[in-house]
């Protein structure tokens, strides 16, 4: 009985050490990646460079990021987390110090675009995402939010530092010091806290799990090695997932790179326009709050849904009317939609396809998010150039978003639960 309790409290401190190590990994990968957005301007002065080369730079990291999430799955479902963590964060210490030294555009598109993108993508919220779910069986959305939110928070506070910073100290200074500290910091917590009895305690609670509805068969499944893998790719509910997921990246990095633009050629003040990013900000991490304790109630579809249904009303708004008040209400809300279903890939894949395949399935999504992301910025910017206004785009916007709740209303669950012998 004293070795059962010993072991239920290292379970749950190792819990809290998990989500502690994951919200940091994250608010400090999260804040670094950021910081090119907002180094933009001095790097194009000092090494004139055109913004549309580092642009460049950026799309390609956006590129070979995405690319990279379905192999960081994959090796998390094969081999040891912290050693395959431990690799990534160390490539993206490498290129965020590495940048410091740049002197030519092509070291950028090397740098950043294809080192700092393949650390960053393992150390990004797929990844992560994933290794609170392996210790969470319980409170799983509400945990993964809370892990997630560190991005947000990490973005915040490390882009308003150095903004305070940069007058004093050079935008290659500015890479080194992050580098450092992302060394200093991430490396470390994944040694220490991703440590064998912990991951064997993780293992025993993750094999006690099962489906209750295709115990034999699903158990099975998991063991036919690439045959399940076939099986899950050309699945019907896969696809839907992909669908929404698309649609989602689609909208989120269209409104996250013009809704700015676009307040502002409506006759709102540059200030205003540039606070609502921060308001939306705030609104992100309510909405994925709310979206882990959704899901631990009842599953990854009602948030979704709840999700689509939200941003078919704001853009049916912003298409019938673009005053301030509609500019400020369409923000507000989308803020609150734009990461609800972050934590909820995790929760798709392990309810749908089990845990077995949950790194790949997970990861394969998020590489669709994310090229979606870079589509859906291109296109907003492609549409305006042609007619001179975002009216088609929140048009077309309007129809995915109808598209994406239908898919999320044919979604089927399964719902996996702890045995309790």
């Amino acid at each position: 009985m004293a070795y059962q309790e010993s072991i239920y409290l290292n379970k749950i401190e190792d819990r809290w050490a998990i989500l502690a190590t994951a919200f940091l990994i994250l608010f400090f990968s999260g804040g670094s990646r950021f910081l090119f957005g907002f180094l933009l301007i001095p790097i194009s002065d000092d090494l004139s460079v055109t913004r549309t080369a580092l642009s460049g730079a950026a799309t390609m990291f956006m590129v070979i990021s995405a690319v990279s999430m379905p192999v960081f799955g994959r090796l998390l479902d094969k081999y040891d987390m912290k050693w395959v963590l431990a690799i990534a964060a160390i490539l993206g210490v490498l290129g965020l110090s590495l940048m410091g030294v740049v002197n030519k555009v092509w070291h950028i598109f090397l740098i950043y675009g294809v080192v700092y993108a393949i650390g960053n993508a393992g150390t990004s919220t797929s990844p992560i995402a994933l290794m609170v779910s392996r210790f969470f069986e319980k409170r799983k959305g509400i945990a993964v939010s809370a892990a997630l939110s560190g991005n947000a928070i990490g973005q915040l506070i490390i882009i308003s530092s150095f903004t305070s910073a940069i007058t004093s100290i050079s935008w290659r200074a500015s890479y080194a010091i992050l580098g450092i500290i992302n060394f200093v910091t991430i490396v470390p917590l994944i040694f220490f806290v991703l440590s064998g009895k912990r991951m064997q305690i993780a293992s025993e609670e993750d094999r006690s799990t099962i489906d209750i509805n295709t115990d034999v068969s699903h158990n099975k499944s998991d063991n036919k090695g690439e045959d399940s893998l076939k099986t899950i790719f050309t699945s019907r509910q896969l696809l839907l997932l992909v669908t929404l997921y698309f649609v989602c990246g689609f909208q989120d990095f269209f409104v996250g790179t013009h809704v700015v633009a676009f307040a502002t050629d409506q006759g709102v003040s540059e200030a205003l326009a540039g606070q609502l990013l921060g308001m939306m900000g705030l609104l992100t991490l309510v909405g994925v709050l709310c979206s882990g304790f959704l899901s631990d109630a009842y599953g990854a579809s009602r948030p979704t849904i709840i999700c689509f249904i939200i941003r078919i009303f704001i853009f049916a708004l912003i298409m019938l009317s673009k005053d301030t008040s509609s500019i400020i209400i369409f923000a507000l809300a989308y803020g609150f939609t734009f990461a609800i279903t972050a934590p909820l890939t995790v929760i798709f894949s392990g309810n749908i396809f089990g845990s077995s395949r949950l790194g790949t399935v997970s990861g394969f999504i998020n590489m669709v998010h994310q090229i979606a992301g870079g589509i859906g910025a291109l296109v907003g910017g492609v549409l305006f150039d042609v007619n001179g206004n975002y009216n088609a785009v929140f048009v077309l916007m309007f129809v995915l978003s109808i598209v994406a709740l239908l898919a999320s209303l044919m979604v089927k669950e399964k719902l996996f639960v702890k045995r309790r012998f």
